[in-house]
């Protein structure tokens, strides 16, 4: 059953799977391109919608400032970031928050394929965008 509060369950848990399922395929050491086209495969093999390199505008005072580059749209719903790093740099979250502001989502995921896996879920009630949440979740 689904617990109050939680903004695509289903869906996140399902790409969730798929990380894991490309994490212990793939193991660590690869650049991020890799495994962003594992995940890409796997969500793909899910029955998933995959939108890659999806560029956003980012607007100030109602004017185009500037776009951005998300790593992947998952289903329309879900902003998916990746991280290949040995360590996770602190500002990644952050950019998954901006993100999620930029296209007016409510739940973004951040995957770090780091030595080991781990995943941040984040969300943002939009319209409002209210300030996030992110809860850190490790296997």
């Amino acid at each position: 059953m689904a617990q109050p509060g939680l903004i695509e369950e289903e869906l996140t848990r399902s790409v969730i799977g798929a990380f894991f399922t490309v994490y212990n395929g793939l193991g660590y050491g690869f650049v991020e391109h890799v495994y962003v086209m594992g995940l890409e495969r796997e969500l793909r093999g899910r029955g998933h919608r995959v939108d890659r390199e999806v560029a956003v505008t980012v607007f100030y005072k109602g004017e185009a400032l500037t776009t951005q580059r998300l790593d992947m749209v998952v289903d329309g719903k879900l902003v998916v970031e990746v991280k290949a790093t040995a360590q996770l740099h602190s500002s990644a979250s952050r950019q998954v928050y901006n993100y999620l502001k930029a296209t007016r989502l409510e739940v973004g995921l951040l995957f770090h394929f780091g030595p080991a896996p781990g995943f941040y879920r984040l969300f943002s009630r939009n319209p409002t965008n209210t300030p996030c949440i992110a809860v850190a979740q490790h296997p």
